[in-house]
Parts: C-alpha cells; sequence; structure tokens
C-alpha cells in the first residue's frame, strides 16, 4: 500500500460529522447532525485523511450547553513504512477544541446527564421570538465572563468547519471585554414537566469594540472659544472606564448551523444585534469584519429593510432640478450629502455600506421604464419621459461617484476612455446586482405577507449571479 491508494485515503469532510445530542433515561439521544463544509484548516488543502479505512470522526455536542467529544472509528489504520504513516486526528483536532473534548465517551454520557433540568443559556436574554418550529431566543455576554468564554471556547472549531477562511479568536487575551457574544437558541417545552424547557444551540455572533478618535466640535463662534490650557490643569488620575470611549462595534463570526439555516434565523440576529448597539451610546458605527457574499446579501436587505422605516431616510430624494453639464462633470449635490451623513451618522451604518443600501432604495424608486432589472436584455416598457431618463441618468451619476471614489487609485491610472468604460462595465454589475436583491426582498416579502408559492420561486431564480455579471472593478 502506499499514501496515493485512494483506499486509505478519505474525504475529510464527508468522515467528520458534527452531532448535537441531548441526555435521555438511556444515554444521549442525536437530535440533529451536518458534515462541514470546510476542513482544509484542521487536515490541510486537500481535505484528506491518509492512514485509516472507513474512517469516522463523530464530534458530539450536548445541545445546550455545548460540552464536546470527540469519537473516532475505523475498521482498518495503515501500518507506518518508513516516513508514510497515517495522520494523527487527534492531534490535528487538539489545537481547535479544548481539552475536555477529548475525555472518555462515559465521562462525556455523565457529565451531561448532570446539566441542570433549569439550565439556561449564559448571560443576558436579548431577543425571543416564535416560529413555526418553536421559540428562539438570543443572550449576550461579555467574553471576559468565564460562562461565555468556556462556550465559545467549545463551538469556535465550527466557525472554521461553516465559514470559509474563519479563524478563531483568542480567548486567552488581554482584551476579552471588548468582545461581545450573542447566542442562538431554539427554545422548547418538555414533555410532561410544568415550566420546564430544553434549549438547542443554533448560531451565534462575536462582536469586537474598536476604540475611535473623535475630534472634539470646533466653537460655533470665536466668542466661544475653548479657553487656553493652564499649566496646572487637572487631566485625572487616568482611571476611567475604557467602555464608556467612542467606539466602532464590529461583526466578526456570524453562524447559524446547517440545520437551522434558510428559515430566517440569520437576519433576525442581525437585525437584533443592530438594534442592540444602535442604542449602545458609545458605538459610532456598525461594521463587519471581511463578510462573504452569503452575508452580505444578508446585511443589504436587513439594512435596506430597517432604513425604509425612517422617515429621515424615506424623505432623502434625487435632486431632479439639477441639469447635467455636456462637459462631461458631474454635477454637485445630487442628494444633498449634508442630509444624507445625517441620517447615516443617526443610525451607525458604515460610510460605503449607507451609500450602496441609499443607491439600491433610490433605483427601486426609478419608473418601471428605466429601472434595470435582471435579464441582461431589458424587455421593451415603453417610452421614458424626459423627467424619468434625468432620474436614472442621475442615479448612474450618483453610482459611478462612487466606485470612481473607491477606485480613485486604479482608475486613475487608466486613460480616459478606458477608465469610462470600466465605470460603465462595473455599473452594469452594481445594477445587475440591486435587481437581484430587490427581487430577493420583494420575495421575501410577498413570503411573509401571503405565503405564497410564487415568491419563493421567484426567490430561488434569482439566487445565481452570472459569470459575465462579475464586477470587474470593486463595487461594494
Amino acid at each position: 500500500m502506499s499514501q496515493s491508494d485512494d483506499n486509505w485515503a478519505a474525504n475529510s469532510n464527508d468522515a467528520l460529522v458534527v452531532t448535537l445530542v441531548t441526555s435521555s433515561p438511556t444515554g444521549s439521544k442525536t437530535v440533529t447532525s451536518f458534515n462541514p463544509k470546510f476542513t482544509y484548516p484542521i487536515f490541510g488543502e486537500d481535505e484528506r485523511i491518509f492512514g485509516y479505512q472507513d474512517l469516522k470522526i463523530n464530534l458530539r455536542y450536548n445541545a445546550n450547553d455545548m460540552r464536546p467529544n470527540l469519537a473516532i472509528s475505523f475498521s482498518k489504520k495503515f501500518t507506518a513504512v518508513g516516513d508514510t504513516e497515517p495522520a494523527d486526528i487527534e492531534g490535528l483536532l487538539k489545537p481547535f477544541l479544548p481539552q475536555v473534548a477529548f475525555q472518555k465517551e462515559r465521562e462525556f454520557e455523565t457529565a451531561i446527564q448532570q446539566v441542570s433540568p433549569s439550565w439556561t443559556p449564559p448571560g443576558k436574554l436579548v431577543l425571543s421570538y416564535n416560529t413555526k418550529d418553536g421559540t428562539y431566543e438570543i443572550w449576550k455576554g461579555s467574553l471576559a465572563d468565564p460562562a461565555i468564554k468556556q462556550l465559545v471556547t467549545r463551538i469556535q472549531i465550527l466557525v472554521s468547519l461553516l465559514i470559509e477562511a474563519g479563524m478563531p479568536i483568542d480567548t486567552e487575551g488581554s482584551d476579552l471585554d471588548r468582545w461581545t457574544v450573542y447566542f442562538l437558541y431554539r427554545k422548547q417545552p418538555v414533555r410532561g414537566e410544568t415550566d420546564q424547557f430544553s434549549y438547542m444551540f443554533a448560531g451565534y455572533c462575536t462582536v469586537y469594540r474598536f476604540f475611535l478618535y473623535q475630534p472634539p466640535t470646533p466653537p460655533p463662534s470665536p466668542s466661544e472659544a475653548a479657553p487656553a490650557v493652564k499649566e496646572d490643569l487637572d487631566l485625572g488620575d487616568g482611571n476611567f472606564d475604557l467602555c464608556e470611549l467612542p467606539c466602532r462595534s464590529r461583526i466578526s463570526q456570524f453562524m447559524v448551523i446547517p440545520p437551522f439555516q434558510g428559515k430566517g434565523h440569520g437576519p433576525k440576529l442581525y437585525s437584533s444585534i443592530f438594534q442592540d448597539y444602535l442604542n449602545h451610546p458609545q458605538t459610532v458605527e456598525i461594521t463587519v469584519e471581511d463578510p462573504n457574499e452569503a452575508f452580505d446579501d444578508l446585511r443589504d436587505l436587513s439594512d435596506l429593510t430597517f432604513l425604509r422605516t425612517l422617515p429621515e431616510f424615506n424623505e432623502l430624494r434625487l435632486n431632479t432640478d439639477l441639469s447635467i453639464p455636456k462637459d462631461g462633470l458631474v454635477p454637485r449635490n445630487i442628494v444633498v450629502p449634508e442630509t444624507a451623513e445625517a441620517v447615516r451618522r443617526k443610525f451607525k451604518i458604515a460610510p460605503r455600506q449607507f451609500a450602496r443600501v441609499l443607491e439600491m432604495h433610490f433605483m427601486s424608486k426609478l419608473h418601471d421604464v428605466v429601472r434595470p432589472g435582471i435579464s441582461p436584455e431589458r424587455s421593451a416598457k415603453g417610452k421614458a419621459t424626459e423627467k424619468q431618463q434625468l432620474e436614472y441618468k442621475l442615479w448612474k451619476l450618483l453610482v459611478k461617484q462612487r466606485l470612481y471614489r473607491q477606485n480613485r487609485d486604479t482608475l486613475g491610472q487608466l486613460e480616459l476612455p478606458v477608465r469610462i468604460e470600466k465605470l460603465q462595465e462595473t455599473l452594469g454589475s452594481v445594477e445587475f446586482e440591486y435587481a437581484r436583491l430587490l427581487a430577493m426582498l420583494e420575495g421575501r416579502q410577498q413570503q411573509e405577507t401571503t405565503g405564497n408559492h410564487a415568491a419563493k420561486r421567484k426567490l430561488d431564480e434569482t439566487a445565481e449571479t452570472p459569470e459575465s455579471k462579475k464586477a470587474r472593478v470593486e463595487d461594494a
């Protein structure tokens, strides 16, 4: 046998199974299970494990406190030949799991039987909401809390298994109090027991606070200028609470595990976190760390839905009193910048995210005859009026302004004709992306209000993005 022999190599994504179990009088009972999407952070880029036949790696979790237990089984193990030897599976997993995961199965069974029937997630209850399959709760707490830290240490491997390029956070750092963790749980009544509930882990999110320097507001007039600094100015003893400083709150890891995906829990968790920080006086801005495409969609739709409930946002308009210069210059104040910036600051949305959502909103308000659609070939919709054409031209200029600002260094190196072509090309990608998202939003709203299956089909049909529509300049 050799290392290249497929009889001794297993696909690590198939071999590893994550299982949620609950205690029962006869021992642990499986509630749900799923395979990881990625295992390359643990087993290497090729996601193969050498040295075993019929390999099964079962990572079991107690569904409430997420106590882990690792069980590895196989029918045959390769006998080492020189430097060729079976993979050390436990050794590869140890950096990703707490020591308790490697206890014997009987210790795991005993431990989960001893969990109190009145167990609740650690931290503070933030939100409770009902769905067709039960009640869900969102809890939050500081990573400096030992109970929160223990739970995060147990579940962090799921970040590497379910989020591409997902990395665990350092739970031994000195800045644990700057991390806030939100847990999503399903809560169900225990059959035959009054006022007793069971909890099942469904997902979680971590948020980190970056301290943000806020320059002092200049005095409105010279007469109100700040007094000169005195040599004996009292600066205090330096003992102040860092948590009271202005900050950017950044969503870092965000995950709903597969058995609970596609049921609206992601938007619910995101919206709950957003609202929590909207009411957090020290947070100046809510940002996201390296979102993937799926989270971008979730964020865009959630932010747009929220902003559309605000009178201040709905009052923002394209300035159709403007005329477009014939010399190619972009007119100023397509949207009154001071008014838009005031709305953005009030609701703590990052500048680029707010600009994109505002553009999407304005596009949805364009008349059907000029509004871009999902299909690359626009069907005949009638003749646009001059006002409708002007609104569309202003909207395109607004988007191009942002695209140029974001890509100034790259585009500035191109000849003017090429620069114009690239901007136009990227604009087409943005139009398609916004049309896709708006169709998704419309489909979801129809589902919520009517339960219409046709709306579900419309949502599914807009889920794929053709390769030909990928942007060639950063468009988000």
